[in-house]
């Protein structure tokens, strides 16, 4: 029996130290986090096995969030960065609430204060530096905002420091310096999985529309037809963190995703409103999507590699180039993406929970949902900064504005002698 214990232990990836640590934290019981399914879809699919029943509701709730997506879509830039920031929000407290569970942090002084009072802090300081990087002219034109963007990052720190580091030493408690200390890296291991991540999602957004919408459809994608092969086709486990996974839903997702993004790239590319970056015009006082589409957004002709020539037929095709691009971003979505869900099932196992919260009924909390999209945006926005964006003239001339009129002259003058070097203003000089 007791062979079988330590056996069972081991499958679980328990040490001797989580057994003590369980003892001194009042042991870590699971989460309660079953699924709350409406009372109409019981009763509809009640007749159903539970295996087809869960299938309904999962492809019901499917379908419903898509329909949100595509409204939330339609309504604009910065309503999706408004529900960025809300996901942003109730990811943290499903992840807060776990620790805040599993270590019986009901006694300790501060701590659901001080963790939402870093999460204001962090959010103060990067969405300072989006709103300063991306509509510079805008901050400089208002007085108010022109002194917090000169200052923001003495101010974040002063904020981080004076309330929340100093606000937690003062707590310390002697029965539970040790627990204090765990909840301290769990709230800011918290910050860095969620609200960093979160952060670049906005950075893409900013990007391009596409640079947002492109990536989360892929991973949405790659989830659906991962479990349609799976659930029809599945007969191989991939990994023991996930049982219900299989090679035959892992291959499927991925060229089915592979596929997707190629059409939807295809499609998107055409319109201004979703390939232009956002930025603040002056004139209207608004933020606007509307520009000249960059080569990446402008048809090209390839010529297809003579060994595919007699299986499709073709010599050359028409397409864009953020197509070429839209591969990578759903290979990544597809064959790495996943790792994403099978971290977050190795964490749902260390403590014993199903799903993060019930928030959404047959798809667990909004972190159950998130957790690949984390990952994909950090790809993302890594991605673009290393092949696609280069500097910005616009950028660099709104800077250029502000700075004082001897400032401005001294920079004309050495650009004007660069040209000059270059005989790039030479016809000028002569007429």
């Amino acid at each position: 029996n007791l062979q079988e214990s330590e056996s069972e232990n081991k499958l679980d990836g328990e040490t001797a130290s989580d057994s003590e640590s369980k003892s001194e934290f009042g042991g870590s019981p699971p989460v309660p986090t079953s699924d709350d399914t409406p009372e109409v879809l019981n009763r509809a699919l009640s007749n159903l096995s539970s295996r087809w029943k869960n299938w309904w509701v999962r492809g019901i709730l499917t379908l419903a969030m898509i329909t949100f997506f595509f409204i939330i879509i339609y309504l604009g830039p910065m309503v999706l960065m408004t529900i960025v920031m809300c996901v942003q929000i109730k990811c943290f407290h499903e992840i807060i609430t776990i620790g805040y569970n599993v270590y019986h942090s009901y006694d300790l002084p501060w701590f659901r204060t001080l963790s939402w009072y870093f999460l204001l802090c962090v959010n103060y300081f990067f969405y300072g530096e989006t709103v300063t990087d991306y509509f510079f002219t805008l901050v400089q034109r208002e007085e108010p905002l022109r002194i917090l963007s000169k200052y923001h990052r003495f101010i974040s720190f002063a904020l981080y420091l004076t309330g929340s580091f100093c606000m937690f030493v003062l707590s310390l408690v002697k029965k539970h310096y040790r627990l204090q200390f765990y909840m301290f890296g769990w709230t800011h291991v918290t910050l860095l999985i969620v609200v960093t991540q979160s952060h670049l999602i906005i950075h893409n957004l900013f990007e391009g529309m596409i640079w947002f919408i492109v990536p989360i459809s892929c991973v949405i994608c790659n989830d659906i037809m991962a479990y349609m092969f799976g659930f029809f086709f599945g007969r191989t486990p991939l990994i023991k963190l996930s049982p219900k996974k299989t090679w035959e839903g892992f291959i499927g997702g991925f060229f089915a995703t592979v596929l997707f993004g190629l059409l939807l790239s295809y499609v998107m590319s055409g319109y201004r409103c979703f390939t232009c970056p956002v930025e603040f015009n002056n004139d209207t006082n608004s933020f606007t999507v509307d520009c000249e589409p960059s080569e990446l957004f402008q048809l090209q002709e390839y010529n297809i590699p003579s060994v595919l020539q007699s299986v499709v037929g073709w010599k050359t095709v028409r397409m864009y180039p953020f197509q070429i691009h839209s591969i990578a971003l759903s290979t990544f979505a597809s064959l790495i993406g996943p790792f994403g869900g099978f971290f977050a099932s190795g964490f749902k196992r260390a403590f014993k929970i199903k799903d993060f919260a019930n928030t959404i009924p047959g798809h667990g909390g909004i972190m159950d949902r998130f957790d690949c999209q984390y990952l994909m945006a950090t790809f993302v926005n890594v991605y673009i900064a290393s092949f696609i964006r280069g500097p910005n003239p616009s950028k660099l001339i709104q800077q250029f504005l502000t700075l004082r009129p001897d400032q401005q002259l001294h920079i004309f003058n050495t650009l004007r002698a660069h040209l000059l070097d270059k005989g790039m203003l030479g016809g000028l000089e002569d007429a």
